[in-house]
């Protein structure tokens, strides 16, 4: 969905599995995406670009698509709650930056995870 926010045209996802699967949409609209819900499906509509924004990693899919949508953004964008990417990517920051991305891990305001 983070590519989609980018391409041109108006594209549709479907989730019938998960209840809360689009719950990430307000994060990438916080960014400057253009994406609605209606029930089981979001609409995206294309934008020129993407703007840096705060926004949380709500779950692992949730994160993945914010660094998608940081990587493609201008300006730089701070994530929250990286910990459900750690969780099912290792080094995912690292594998990123050896493909050129700028990316940085600042240390965590929150305690770690038992």
């Amino acid at each position: 969905m983070a590519l989609l926010a980018i391409a041109r045209g108006t594209s549709i996802a479907t989730e019938n599995v998960f209840e809360s699967r689009f719950m990430f949409v307000d994060e990438l609209n916080r960014m400057g995406a253009d994406i609605r819900t209606e029930g089981h499906h979001a609409v995206i509509v294309g934008v020129e670009g993407l703007s840096a924004a705060p926004v949380r990693s709500l779950d692992i899919r949730a994160g993945a698509a914010m660094i998608i949508a940081a990587l493609a953004a201008d300006g730089v964008t701070e994530i929250t709650n990286l910990y459900h990417v750690d969780r099912g990517y290792e080094d995912l920051d690292g594998r990123l930056a050896a493909l050129g991305a700028q990316v940085q891990r600042e240390p965590s305001l929150w305690p770690a995870l038992a």
